[in-house]
């Protein structure tokens, strides 16, 4: 198996709901087993791919698309001779995608029984709390369309399927008033993020060109395919894929409220957690927050990435 990280051309669709949903999205334990230590040895572009194609020699559609789970300790505690599992303390970037097979979010509950905090996203007033199995609503068009793709994808939504009643669970993210006071403070808006977005897909898409792909016509000839929804999922996939490239634009210190101020707020939490002395922590965020949680990590927490694991989100095989 060889993950593929070739740059795409991305639908003006996937930008729009990769834009918005980490807003309407949520994003070692009793028994130390229940969290696997993450495995593997770290690859030199760790932290910059938060979501990849798992492609099979010989088959010419991709098997998977994961999203990456990877550990930091404090660089004082690094041993490049001890075991990942021996560390007391860490903080794990979990990448999320916002709607996944089943079997994803039921991995990603167990492991979350593991940490003394999990960290996660949702745009809300302080103290809110999300019910088991809440869903979306149709009411509101993100809402809908994230409905919608669940359906048509066969897949399952992230706050249908997390449990984050659980006791370990902090909201690390923005409150609506601080979000609206943040955009008008960057003069921000959506419009316009959503403009520089497709002003960058188009820049890649000389690039598609040469290859001959054409995410339109990927996605024309899934809904028309007896195997709909698995074809669905490969589209949309790869989409998906290609989305990272472009999101780094809106993180940094000239990024934007969507990334770079909610990830000022979710760090600023997990900064009280570690003052606190809380060990074993994840932060559960959108996978185009954490290229820049990454590096934040690195240089304003004076932390080490240690390895890296890759957690199957979609199932892309025939069945």
């Amino acid at each position: 198996m060889l993950p593929r990280f070739r740059r795409r051309r991305v639908t003006p669709l996937a930008l729009f709901g990769w834009l918005l949903a980490p807003l309407w999205a949520a994003g070692c334990q009793a028994q130390e087993a229940a969290v696997a230590p993450v495995v593997g040895q770290l690859p030199e572009d760790a932290g910059e791919h938060w979501v990849r194609l798992v492609e099979k020699k010989g088959q010419a559609d991709p098997i998977a698309m994961e999203t990456a789970l990877i550990r930091y300790v404090p660089r004082a505690d690094f041993d490049a001779d001890r075991p990942v599992g021996d560390y007391e303390r860490f903080v794990d970037l979990v990448g999320a995608v916002h709607i996944a097979d089943r079997s994803y979010y039921d991995e990603l509950n167990k492991r979350f029984r593991g940490y003394d905090a999990v960290l996660y996203e949702l745009v809300a007033p302080e103290g809110t709390v999300v019910p088991k199995g809440r869903g979306t609503s149709n009411s509101h068009p993100l809402g809908a369309m994230q409905n919608m793709m669940k359906s048509a994808l066969e897949l399952e939504h992230q706050l249908e399927q997390v449990d984050y009643t659980a006791r370990n669970f902090v909201h690390a993210d923005m409150s609506p008033e601080q979000f609206m006071q943040s955009m008008a403070d960057r003069n921000d808006n959506f419009l316009k993020m959503y403009l520089r977005m497709v002003g960058a897909s188009m820049a890649q898409q000389s690039q598609n060109q040469t290859t001959g792909e054409s995410p339109e016509m990927d996605l024309i000839m899934a809904f028309m395919s007896d195997d709909r929804p698995r074809r669905l999922k490969i589209a949309m996939a790869k989409q998906f894929e290609g989305m990272e490239s472009l999101l780094t634009g809106f993180s940094g210190p000239e990024g934007s409220t969507i990334i770079t101020e909610r990830n000022k707020a979710a760090l600023a939490v997990l900064r009280e957690q570690l003052d606190e002395g809380t060990g074993k922590l994840a932060v559960f965020y959108g996978a185009g927050h954490l290229s820049d949680m990454h590096q934040r990590l690195i240089d304003e927490f004076d932390m080490q990435p240690i390895a890296q694991e890759w957690l199957q989100a979609w199932d892309l095989r025939a069945k």
